[in-house]
């Protein structure tokens, strides 16, 4: 545990009763009460998560919005400030270098955030493709990032901040002070939920920690429901849904790409439903009739729908079959194609006015 990074809420967490393992280089709390009490308690009412492994940059300067342009595929001429945009930084292949949210602070003035295992090779690879003259900075370390989730958020925030957000909309942000100290409060997550995330100085991460865990309905959730949550509405993890191996196109993201973009296609990872509480595991083969078509990429229970759901890479000529058999450590398992997301009852999107 020594080599792992911590984050500024990593004592709380191990005071807290957090069982605390390694992740993305990072000691991280995967749960405090179980991971479905979790599970379910964001789906119900509203839970913290300590995000703060995460990867933020700042891109600021003349021409910064073209020369970002260049290097991912949110188009930011129709991003306006105070929006942000969900996209991929691709390799020169079309390989998928990560995944990321394109936050729009002002005309040519961004902030980037990007998965924590992934921090510092987008850093060096975003900066040796950049213009001279473009201002481009690691704020990542003096970064903290609390998400609050669940249907409940809306009133949590309410409370804790003292006045009314219902004019924020999904996938829009503000830039605000609270206790004395700017941070960025997005509505946006991970979930499903209705949620907000918070980007603050890392030393007032305790502080807020402190007061939204104080609301009563709040419960601080670990990365094992963070999991779950997001596999229920088949959201992608990064090195296990997403690599260099596969495009953009091939990871089901058609509907954020230009015609044109991301061609060739050799597998699709797609949704897959299984019957009962066993589940297929990242690894697992998948056949169809009798033959090695794909390979499982994410997997688990799903606590709320009441079985199992899956996503999986396979070839592309066979991504229309509707029933396939996985290959698991005890036993086969008959996978049904599905449609995203599996649960369809989240309140991410709901209208607040």
């Amino acid at each position: 545990m020594s080599s792992l990074r911590t984050t500024p809420l990593t004592e709380w967490h191990r005071e807290n009763g957090a069982k605390l393992v390694p992740f993305a280089g990072f000691e991280m709390p995967v749960q405090y009460q179980g991971i479905i009490i979790e599970h379910k308690h964001t789906r119900e009412k509203a839970g913290v998560f300590d995000i703060s492994h995460m990867g933020e940059f700042l891109l600021s300067g003349k021409g910064a919005k073209d020369a970002l342009n260049k290097l991912v595929t949110q188009n930011l001429d129709t991003l306006a400030p105070g929006k942000c945009r969900y996209g991929f930084l691709p390799n020169e292949k079309g390989g998928v270098l990560d995944d990321l949210i394109i936050y729009c602070l002002a005309e040519d003035s961004y902030m980037l955030v990007v998965n924590g295992a992934c921090e510092e090779g987008d850093f060096n690879w975003i900066d040796s493709h950049l213009p001279d003259g473009v201002n481009f900075e690691n704020i990542s370390y003096e970064t903290a990032k609390i998400d609050l989730q669940g249907p409940l958020s809306l009133d949590v925030l309410e409370k804790v901040f003292g006045r009314e957000f219902k004019h924020l909309k999904y996938f829009n942000f503000e830039q605000t002070e609270f206790d004395g100290y700017k941070l960025i409060i997005s509505r946006t997550g991970y979930t499903g939920e209705l949620g907000y995330e918070f980007y603050l100085p890392a030393d007032k991460a305790q502080s807020l920690w402190e007061k939204l865990v104080a609301v009563d309905s709040v419960e601080p959730i670990g990365l094992g429901a963070r999991d779950t949550l997001r596999l229920e509405l088949g959201y992608p993890l990064y090195g296990q849904d997403l690599d260099t191996d596969h495009n953009p196109r091939e990871g089901g993201y058609s509907f954020v790409l230009s015609d044109d973009a991301f061609t060739d296609v050799k597998e699709m990872l797609i949704p897959l439903t299984i019957e009962g509480r066993r589940s297929a595991r990242h690894g697992d083969k998948v056949l169809l009739d009798g033959k090695e078509v794909g390979i499982v990429t994410s997997g688990s229970f799903s606590p709320t729908l009441g079985y199992s759901v899956a996503l999986a890479y396979v070839k592309a000529e066979v991504a229309d079959a509707e029933t396939f058999i996985v290959k698991g450590t005890r036993t086969d398992l008959t996978a049904v194609k599905s449609e995203l997301p599996f649960y369809k009852a989240g309140t991410a999107r709901k209208k607040l006015d």
